[in-house]
């Protein structure tokens, strides 16, 4: 076996330990991480971007906690995971073993990434694009504080390229310069804490928010809502302190997809919220 079953923890390990010892597609490393193909990201190549994506297995969906506030924020079964190509079984192996990867073998994943990252740029060079990078597809690392290579991180690696993230960790402030950050909103009673402690640092960073429908956007007691389905290029909206919008937190508005559409937890925003 390549992978080590003895390592994971929490209630999907069992299952992801079966998949080791069983299934012929975890018998080998994987050789990509990066997809440049959801639903969104044509709508950015239209204002000129390639958006390259890494999607992991988010929460502890691979036997390893991805996203430290999952729990409180109970976003694992709305989780855009299960949007699109993500309700396929491949989608979620394939999902689960790059973070076997990412935890089990660091240095072949950070040599993998960086060869990724170059084969990224060469392909937005090809479509006359520019590139940008969002590393959280579906999980929701501090690659801020992960030194790639070299004692350096990613941004600094490559410092010219913008890359972009949501996060549902409210302390995340202290950013690289090429690295744009949205915070993601739940309104379930465990997770109105961490709201409260990002709200009170009143920082440059905007919030986002599922909503149930296109329409529910503009019905809840959310304001300034742009519209984030239009594209996912969060780095390029409104931010918050910024002349017109003093004390005031702009929302990007996106729609409940895959699984979230039956979200009942309050991590979907309905207009009665």
């Amino acid at each position: 076996m390549i992978f080590d079953p003895t390592l994971l923890t929490g209630p999907h390990a069992d299952r992801v330990a079966d998949l080791i010892r069983f299934d012929p597609l975890f018998q080998k490393l994987p050789t990509q991480l990066f997809t440049f193909d959801n639903g969104k990201t044509p709508k950015g190549e239209k204002q000129g971007y390639l958006t390259a994506i890494m999607y992991l297995a988010p929460s502890n969906l691979s036997g390893y906690p991805m996203c430290a506030f999952a729990c409180l924020a109970q976003c694992e079964q709305g989780c855009l995971n299960t949007a699109g190509r993500g309700r396929f079984d491949n989608t979620q192996k394939a999902r689960i073993r790059k973070t076997l990867m990412y935890h089990q073998f660091p240095e072949l994943f950070n040599a993998l990434l960086i060869s990724e990252m170059h084969r990224a740029q060469r392909k937005a060079n090809r479509m006359g694009l520019t590139l940008v990078v969002r590393l959280n597809g579906t999980s929701d690392i501090a690659w801020e504080n992960e030194y790639i290579g070299y004692s350096l991180t990613i941004f600094e690696i490559f410092p010219k390229i913008q890359f972009y993230d949501y996060t549902k960790a409210p302390t995340r402030h202290n950013l690289p310069t090429n690295y744009h950050l949205t915070f993601s909103y739940s309104g379930v009673d465990s997770y109105k804490p961490i709201v409260k402690k990002w709200r009170d640092k009143r920082v440059d960073q905007n919030m986002a928010v599922v909503f149930e429908s296109e329409s529910a956007k503009y019905q809840t007691k959310f304001y300034n809502v742009v519209n984030g389905d239009d594209s996912d290029l969060r780095f390029l909206d409104k931010r918050n302190n910024v002349p017109g919008y003093i004390n005031q937190f702009v929302v990007v508005g996106l729609t409940a997809k895959g699984n979230a559409k039956n979200d009942t937890t309050g991590f979907v925003v309905r207009p009665t919220a």
